[in-house]
């Protein structure tokens, strides 16, 4: 089986093509890496054309993983010309492609539609693994061509390739898709034979095929076999009996899930209602759309599409219907059709116009909501849901006046007291940062305070840096309320900024004590005290007891230790965090860096830098920059710091600059020097600036290396 080189680009590119990208790699004098971050950058603008046009101006072969990373981009874009080129360049420049890049490339055509693409690449590859002959019949299956797909799999089978669970995954949805009810049984044979039954996506496959072919016996009696069926087995085995007009049967299947406490997803919901519908079952479908609202489903828009066929229902629009379908349709964002069926609504009441409200306040549209509240203080009286939801509005404005307003209505109406109210009132007072209503008003709540009223005052004083008010208050409230976890969390962040360690020891002992959940919020939370306390020890036992660790609780542990010099263990957490699959972000990269400036690890540092685009497709900021040019400069490499400041993607900043002038002084780089000066001066050309006059700046992280 001979190799063609650029197969899918035969026809795109002139024959000339090969030779002049040959000899322009040898001329170029763009580097790999500096072509990767360009190329990056060009991704993250949405220009993949360009992206992929830049690949040509390559000098040497580019990393294995941009080359996955832009056949994913192409494939989610459904790119196909861009994928072509890419499949080009990636055959001319690496004469032995590895598999899984050519394997990603059958996907990415797949993606795009264009399983012909696919089907000549599988057909020219010299050699082939099971992931080979997965793409190609995920490729048919996509495309509609089941029986290709099936086809495939018989010479698959032939072949002696092992068939993964991701290959009956594809041939299961072609036999669906052919209605091969036969070839259904003997797929279903070979996956009792291959040890598959158990995997619950091939049995919630079977129960499907089974269900198109109208098998619903079958159909059942494999549902039924299914251990712990999934949302997605339920809303199949509901779907096939509703195209089955079997609704009543529908209904108790769905009837069976709940008492299960499987969630349902939003289209098992839909079909439980399309079940109602088709039976008449308006009561049914009432209590249906009800169960949705109770488990926070309102706001899906599927949900609101089932909510609208029980609505359009005969004899089912009344005041309730109508106020649910203004809510379903404002919180999926469709604003114009909430108010159009609002204005349609034959009567409305105080929660009709509060419902309404609600939907703009959560939207952020400000101005609507205060139209809306003008025209609605012509039509009813507010009520003390109407108050809360001006009061949450002046809070995140933030408007004290106006807020202050509400408070004086709801004194001259008589609804204040009123635990509601008064911690709405308390909310708004802190967010707008007038301390003394807030005391004040706290004070007077006296026994309708609850612990939502300390946590406020609790977090007025920490957001306004008062933290040993924070402190007493919290002393206070223990003999008052009960702390919830979100008191911890505020207290935790005080007990970090102040370096308060005693207190922060004396809460987190408390929380174990009392059978609080340290969940990993409040881990975070813990560990950043602990290290900021320099207490790593503590912080390293918090973190290694988590479970499960994400991303930020691993940054958090990786600062803390960055912060108080202990370098090497950054190194090891983010090694541990490669091997559990996390991956990193830019403030992972952060820690990473203030760990090579600490231990003094400038060959790592560097490494680190080009790994954030190389491996992880992130793009450097500002403050990695930064972070590499003290690195550098602290360490007297003043000629990779040099290269470093002129291939830098923007001009450097003020800080960056006196920075390297600090350096070039203390390693007499005095041309650097003068180059830094001059920039300086371009920057403020009213100042003028001399090398030698500047004063030595204060290093960018000295506090990280004052620890070490």
């Amino acid at each position: 089986m001979g190799w063609k080189a650029g197969s899918g680009l035969s026809h795109l590119l002139p024959s000339s093509a090969t030779t002049n990208t040959t000899a322009h790699r040898r001329d170029s004098p763009f580097s790999a890496k500096a072509l990767t971050t360009t190329i990056l950058n060009h991704v993250r603008l949405g220009r993949i054309p360009k992206a992929i046009s830049i690949l040509f101006s390559s000098a040497e072969p580019l990393p294995f993983s941009l080359y996955a990373d832009l056949f994913r981009i192409c494939a989610s874009n459904k790119a196909i010309v861009e994928a072509r080129k890419l499949e080009s360049h990636l055959v001319t420049f690496t004469p032995d492609p590895p598999l899984f890049l050519l394997n990603r490339a059958i996907e990415c055509y797949g993606k795009c539609g264009c399983s012909e693409d696919a089907e000549e690449l599988f057909e020219e590859m010299p050699k082939r693994d099971g992931g080979s002959w997965n793409a190609m019949l995920s490729a048919y299956s996509r495309n509609g061509r089941a029986g290709d797909a099936l086809g495939l799999f018989s010479k698959m089978i032939g072949a002696g390739v092992f068939a993964s669970e991701v290959t009956f995954a594809s041939v299961l949805w072609s036999c669906g898709a052919a209605l091969e009810l036969w070839l259904c049984r003997q797929v279903h044979g070979l996956v009792v034979k291959y040890g598959y039954l158990g995997n619950v996506i091939l049995e919630t496959s079977l129960v499907d095929v089974y269900g198109k072919c109208r098998a619903m016996v079958d159909a059942r009696r494999m549902f039924d076999e299914i251990e712990k069926p999934n949302d997605v087995s339920w809303n199949v085995i509901i779907r096939r009996y509703l195209e089955m007009s079997e609704g009543s049967e529908a209904l108790n299947v769905f009837s069976k899930m709940i008492k299960t406490k499987v969630k349902p997803m939003s289209f098992t919901v839909l079909n439980a209602v399309l079940a109602c519908t088709s039976i008449g079952g308006l009561k049914e479908g009432l209590q249906i759309h009800g169960f949705g609202i109770k488990i926070n489903m309102e706001e899906d828009e599927v949900v609101s599409k089932s909510s609208r066929r029980i609505f359009d229902l005969p004899c089912s629009k009344g005041i309730v219907s109508y106020t649910s379908m203004v809510t379903a349709y404002a919180k999926t964002g469709r604003m114009t059709e909430a108010r159009v069926l609002f204005d349609e609504m034959p009567e409305r009441t105080v929660v009709s116009w509060n419902t309404m409200l609600a939907c703009y306040t959560s939207s952020f549209e400000w101005a609507k909501a205060l139209n809306f509240l003008k025209l609605m203080s012509r039509e009813t009286e507010a009520d003390d849901v109407t108050l809360g939801l001006i009061l949450n509005m002046c809070a995140v404005i933030p408007d004290v006046e106006t807020g202050k307003q509400v408070h004086a209505y709801a004194y001259r109406h008589g609804f204040y007291p009123d635990p509601f109210l008064g911690n709405a009132l308390l909310n708004m007072y802190g967010k707008c940062g007038n301390l003394t209503s807030a005391r004040i008003l706290f004070h007077e709540m006296s026994h309708l305070r609850d612990n939502i009223s300390w946590n406020a005052l609790l977090t007025t004083y920490a957001r306004n840096g008062l933290s040993q008010e924070s402190i007493m208050t919290f002393r206070k409230m223990l003999g008052e309320a009960k702390p919830c976890e979100t008191t911890f969390g505020t207290l935790l962040a005080v007990c970090a900024d102040t370096v308060t360690l005693k207190l922060g020891k004396q809460i987190h002992a408390f929380m174990i004590r009392n059978g609080y959940d340290i969940d990993i919020v409040v881990s975070g939370a813990l560990v950043d005290m602990y290290t900021k306390c320099c207490c790593v020890l503590y912080a390293m036992k918090v973190f290694e007891q988590s479970d499960p660790k994400d991303l930020i609780l691993f940054n958090s542990t990786i600062l803390g230790c960055s912060h108080n010099g202990m370098g090497g263990k950054v190194f090891e957490l983010f090694e541990t965090m490669e091997k559990e699959g996390i991956k990193p972000d830019r403030v992972t990269f952060q820690g990473l860096l203030l760990a090579c400036i600490s231990e003094g690890r400038v060959e790592n540092g560097r490494r680190y830098f080009e790994l954030m685009s190389d491996k992880y497709c992130l793009l450097p900021e500002l403050e990695h920059y930064v972070l590499m040019v003290e690195l550098f400069g602290y360490y007297g490499f003043m000629d990779e710091l040099e290269r470093f400041i002129t291939k830098m993607p923007f001009k450097p900043t003020f800080r960056i600059l006196t920075r390297v002038i600090h350096f070039s002084r203390k390693f007499e780089c005095f041309e650097l020097g003068q180059w830094a000066s001059d920039q300086l001066g371009e920057l403020d050309p009213l100042v003028p600036f001399r090398f030698e006059d500047i004063d030595n700046s204060p290093p960018i992280n000295a506090d990280y290396r004052d620890r070490r």
